[in-house]
């Protein structure tokens, strides 16, 4: 008798808690692109049924938005052993508003604007037996509003899918609202094969209120046409139409979730035994806009920085990428190739070559030709017995040649070295040039990482602050800390500008080093470690090397050698040196060598008339030309003392010269010594930044839950926040700063990796290891 007593309850409770509940499904299309959704959906139904209860999904059913195939679709399911019918497809709501009665549950959603429904204030529910709508704030004179907020738009081009155009009265919607903001439109029918280019002529905006089944292929093509033409794009749908291309939305990432949520605990509800009458019609959530940083900058779309505190960014909200982003060998050539002050430093060098030629031409030689005419008193011409005509012309060649100078000898020598000289300070410029290349574009990248990360800090207090609304809204919390969170929105707001700004400045930077205009638009490839033009940077093992006490010094004398074998300020002392010691010889025994040049000149007749032309008998007749050759030695005896003042100066100038060469290897020394430092607590800093990135994280999504359950106080989370905030900066400048570092060192050294060849690379590698290995 218990036996049977117990069997009896235990099939009670299984015919109470043991329920199959099948569901149907009523759409316009089933496309691949709706299949991920359903599935979200069925799994949204049976997590919140639970195992209790067995959900059964029959195979879904569309229309293909034809109105005759929805109505026999929905009387299937009448007569089928379904339970519950779900209904999302537009002609399949014409269809239900068409009927008297529902012998089944019905649950319409996300098919009718809410444009379209006008119910009174006080009704909460249909009121109707056996169906409920689920009505969301998807409104399309909202979305204009929030369009019209960024862009004030005259003539937009609202694009529909067809089938809808032909089931709603759209300008029911639409002739009154533009009227009223005086403002034109035109509606666009969207077919699956998208649209025509010229279907958008004459606009200067689009509404994208249709497509919602489009694959990702279809929409990209239906991007690509409306960013072609550089109009503003708003979608009606979802923020993924934003992330592929569209320039902006309305609708927040949540919506598709509570979508989902309401459907399954509506099933629930009727499961349950309460009627689809009863059950509350508005699913309400906030708005919010998006916007696709990279379509805007694609479109040549004006972003005001007021739009930061109010909307969300999609894509790179530091600087949208342009085509052709410089990498760091792009701004090095550039600088090498257009840099003002590097350009100035070739003519200094062409002037010094211009000196030297100056110097040699001074053992060419010196021809001058000269035409005289002259007219003499006919008295005294008369008597000169033909010696002195009255008129007469002649002229003249002088040919002045130099066969050694000590002085003009040491002149070519000094202007030698001085150019010489020149080109080792070219070369100081030329390191010091592309040292600021890579400073400026890492700083750049730093600005940029950190725009990016003021912009998630900022995207964080947006979300604390929909949580301490929340919290308000539930009593969990007080209205101070909603005024908190604003006032720190403002002050996040205000560090993003900041750093946008600052990244311009950058940018700035960059286009003059590069010459070119200050406002050209450009952008910046990332810097990775061991990746790309970086992977020989391999800090891991470089740590090793510095922090083995064995290796380091040896590693460090190299370093030193190689500085001071390749550092232009050294050469160019060198030479300078020359100079002195050339102009301290040319005083000292130059004084006893004599200066040797020849000179002659021929002297031609060219006419002669007038008294005294003709030579009298008797007398010798003066030949037409005439020539002379001399040679000259002269030897200075005594030059105001000049030669042992100049002399002393020398000596003076040699000293002075080794001072500052003494001077520059010491600090040469002291900046590889230096460096060597700085890039072991560069190296450190990577490896800790991780952790504290992690770990930073982690704890603000532990708070973030806390201060949603209440259990922790606002300061406690804008605490994690901020320590979140600071272990991002320092996690992404570390890599930075790293690389910063070692361009200093290789200035330092005077050998830039990234301006030589791979194999250069490799055999100052070799080098290297070959001096350590030989101190060890």
């Amino acid at each position: 008798m218990k036996k049977s007593l117990v069997f009896f309850f235990v099939l009670i409770f299984q015919l109470n808690y043991s329920q199959t509940i099948n569901i149907g499904l009523l759409t316009d299309k089933d496309t691949p692109e709706v299949q991920p959704l359903l599935e979200q959906l069925k799994t949204e139904i049976k997590a919140v049924l639970g195992q209790g209860k067995t959900v059964n999904f029959k195979n879904v059913l569309s229309n293909n938005y034809n109105l005759e195939t929805a109505k026999a679709n929905y009387q299937s399911l009448v007569n089928s052993d379904v339970d519950i019918i779900l209904a999302f497809g537009i002609m399949d709501n014409i269809v239900l508003s068409q009927q008297e009665s529902y012998t089944k549950p019905v649950i319409v959603f996300g098919s009718i604007n809410s444009d379209f429904i006008n119910l009174p204030p006080e009704q909460k529910t249909s009121g109707i037996n056996n169906i409920t709508y689920i009505i969301a704030p998807l409104s399309y004179k909202k979305d204009l509003d929030a369009f019209k907020t960024i862009y004030d738009y005259k003539n937009i081009g609202i694009i529909i899918d067809s089938y809808i155009i032909d089931a709603l009265p759209l300008e029911t919607i639409f002739i009154p609202y533009f009227q009223k903001e005086g403002k034109q439109y035109r509606l666009i029918p969207l077919s699956e094969s998208g649209l025509n280019d010229s279907d958008l002529n004459g606009l200067d905006a689009v509404y994208l209120a249709g497509g919602f089944e489009f694959s990702d292929a279809q929409f990209d093509q239906l991007t690509s046409i409306i960013n072609g033409k550089k109009l503003p794009s708003f979608s009606a749908n979802r923020v993924k139409d934003v992330e592929r291309g569209i320039l902006a939305t309305n609708q927040p990432q949540t919506n598709l979730d509570q979508f989902f949520r309401r459907i399954a605990l509506n099933v629930e509800a009727i499961s349950n035994g309460t009627n689809a009458s009863e059950l509350p019609l508005f699913l309400e959530y906030k708005n919010k806009i998006t916007i696709n940083y990279d379509t805007a900058k694609r479109i040549s779309f004006p972003l005001r920085y007021a739009m930061l505190g109010s909307a969300d960014f999609i894509g790179s909200t530091t600087k949208p990428k342009v085509e052709n982003a410089l990498s760091i060998l792009d701004i090095m050539r550039g600088v090498l190739d257009k840099n003002l002050g590097l350009s100035s430093g070739k003519k200094s060098i062409e002037l010094s070559s211009q000196d030297v030629k100056t110097a040699k031409s001074g053992y060419l030689p010196n021809v001058t030709a000269g035409v005289s005419g002259v007219y003499l008193d006919p008295k005294v011409a008369e008597i000169s017995n033909g010696s002195n005509p009255e008129f007469s012309t002649s002229g003249n060649v002088v040919l002045e040649q130099l066969i050694y100078s000590e002085s003009a000898s040491a002149n070519i020598d000094i202007k030698d070295e001085l150019q010489k000289a020149e080109q080792e300070n070219y070369n100081a410029n030329e390191l010091d040039a592309i040292l600021n290349a890579s400073v400026a574009y890492f700083n750049a990248l730093i600005l940029k990482t950190n725009t990016n990360i003021q912009n998630q800090n900022l995207q964080t207090t947006k979300r604390n602050l929909e949580l301490a609304e929340q919290n308000f809204e539930g009593g969990a919390s007080g209205k101070s800390d909603v005024l908190r969170f604003r006032s720190q929105l403002a002050q996040n707001t205000q560090s993003l500008i900041e750093a946008g700004n600052q990244l311009q400045q950058a940018f700035f930077t960059i286009n003059q080093l590069m010459n070119s205009p200050i406002n050209k638009d450009i952008d910046i490839n990332d810097a990775v470690l061991s990746e790309g033009v970086f992977k020989n940077y391999k800090y891991e093992d470089f740590y090793k090397i510095l922090d083995d006490p064995k290796i380091q010094p040896a590693l460090i004398e190299f370093l030193i050698q190689q500085a001071k074998k390749n550092a232009p300020e050294l050469k160019s002392i060198a030479y300078n040196l020359n100079v002195t010691k050339r102009t301290y010889d040319l005083n000292d025994y130059g004084r006893f060598i004599p200066t040797v040049a020849i000179q002659g000149q021929y002297n031609l007749a060219i006419s002669q008339s007038g008294k005294g032309a003709t030579v009298p008998a008797g007398f010798p007749t003066a030949p037409d030309g005439t020539y002379n050759i001399g040679l000259n030695l002269s030897l200075p005896i005594f030059n105001q003392n000049q030669r042992n003042i100049n002399r002393q100066t020398a000596v003076i100038q040699q000293e002075q010269l080794g001072f500052e060469k003494d001077n520059i290897e010491l600090s040469i020394e002291k900046n590889v010594n230096d460096i060597i430092l700085d890039l072991i607590s560069e190296i450190a800093n990577i490896e800790i930044s991780k952790v504290s990135e992690e770990t930073a994280k982690e704890s603000l999504d532990l708070t973030q839950n806390a201060y949603k359950q209440g259990a922790v106080p606002i300061i406690q989370l804008i605490d994690a926040q901020t320590n979140y905030l600071q272990a991002q900066l320092a996690r992404s400048t570390a890599n930075y700063n790293y690389l910063i570092t070692s361009m200093q060192l290789e200035r330092a050294i005077g050998y830039f990796f990234l301006t030589h060849t791979q194999a250069e690379n490799q055999q100052f590698i070799q080098e290297a290891n070959q001096y350590i290995l030989s101190k060890n």
